[in-house]
């Protein structure tokens, strides 16, 4: 993969959401780089939460605000002038779309227009990244990947607003930039994984808090099959799609960012993985809720557009990210240097990019 991080040394980059997970590592790389950061995003959900000791203060500009403040949105780019956006702010856990559509949708779907509009009206931006998910997709449980001119319809009201998401940024990239003035694409990822996780509802952070309080793993949805990576993976295909399409923008377009096949496993793999990682007679239980609400059982991409396009293939397979996890998770409980561990986690993985 031709693609080396120091393009973003001195570049203006907004990242939404960068109060999250993936937002904390993305920012991490980009101040590392030497990107002139700026992140738009609500308070961080999560407690604990890995932003706080990420070691970002100082190092960019945080703003918290709601991507459904159009208003404050748009003076953050007056203020900024990004080259680069970056757009990660969702509500992205399926069990809380259940519980609230509505806020979900105007979060996913308004909070895209929002973006979208405030780029239309700023011509410093050059490229954009809609981070969407590989649940867009209308899922009909067949043992092959999706790709991406397959038929958006995502189920529950979480799938289906990122669905509508991408919708969205095709109509914008349709109607206001169809000359190349702004290269626009969306990146659909698979489940990831990593240190610094503690979202409700997400497989690895169940585990992590099992640990912590010496009670074994419940899992809801053992024999579920799901695209698992480490949250490198699609943060470093993010920078690159961006970075290539800003000096390039006929490669815009949607793309798949997934594992190979070896590391699309059921739910109860992934946590037996982590209980051999972790040791210390780690186990989990059968948890299945009787009456609980839609989620896929399979769910796999295929992600030969990515590959033919940039050359990108997976780095690490699943046991090497658990071992990450595990290693990150034990340094957190134990009080560690959480930055330090970042660092060497994306300097290790873009030496493997990169060799």
């Amino acid at each position: 993969m031709d693609f080396d991080i120091h393009f973003y040394k001195g570049k203006r980059v907004l990242v939404t959401g960068h109060t999250g997970f993936k937002g904390s590592w993305l920012c991490r790389m980009l101040v590392n780089a030497g990107a002139i950061v700026t992140g738009y995003g609500l308070e961080p959900a999560a407690q604990p939460n890995l932003y706080q000791r990420a070691g970002l203060e100082g190092r960019m500009t945080s703003v918290i605000g709601d991507i459904r403040d159009f208003d404050h949105l748009s003076r953050v780019f007056d203020e900024a002038r990004p080259e680069l956006v970056l757009h990660l702010a969702a509500q992205p856990i399926v069990r809380e779309s259940y519980k609230d559509p509505r806020y979900t949708y105007e979060t996913n779907v308004m909070g895209t227009v929002n973006l979208l509009e405030c780029v239309r009206l700023h011509p410093c931006v050059r490229s954009v990244l809609n981070v969407t998910t590989d649940k867009v997709y209308q899922n009909r449980e067949w043992c092959w990947g999706y790709r991406e001119d397959e038929p958006l319809d995502g189920f529950d009201p979480y799938s289906n607003s990122k669905s509508c998401s991408e919708l969205v940024t095709h109509a914008y990239i349709g109607s206001f930039w169809g000359d190349g003035s702004v290269a626009v694409s969306t990146a659909r990822a698979g489940n990831v994984i990593g240190g610094g996780d503690f979202a409700n509802d997400r497989i690895i952070p169940d585990c992590v808090r099992a640990m912590a309080a010496g009670k074994p793993i419940g899992v809801r949805n053992p024999h579920s099959t799901r695209p698992y990576q480490h949250v490198l993976e699609p943060l470093t295909v993010y920078l690159m799609i961006a970075a290539r399409q800003y000096e390039n923008p006929a490669l815009q377009g949607c793309y798949n960012v997934g594992p190979d096949e070896c590391d699309c496993m059921t739910t109860g793999q992934l946590v037996s993985l982590f209980c051999t990682c972790w040791g210390d007679n780690a186990r989990w239980e059968n948890q299945a809720e009787a009456n609980a609400p839609h989620e896929a059982n399979y769910l796999k991409l295929d992600c030969s557009r990515l590959k033919s396009t940039f050359g990108w293939q997976p780095r690490w397979h699943m046991d090497t990210c658990m071992e990450m996890v595990c290693r990150f998770s034990k340094l957190w409980l134990t009080g560690g240097d959480i930055p330090a561990e970042m660092d060497r986690e994306i300097r290790e993985f873009l030496e493997d990019t990169n060799g």
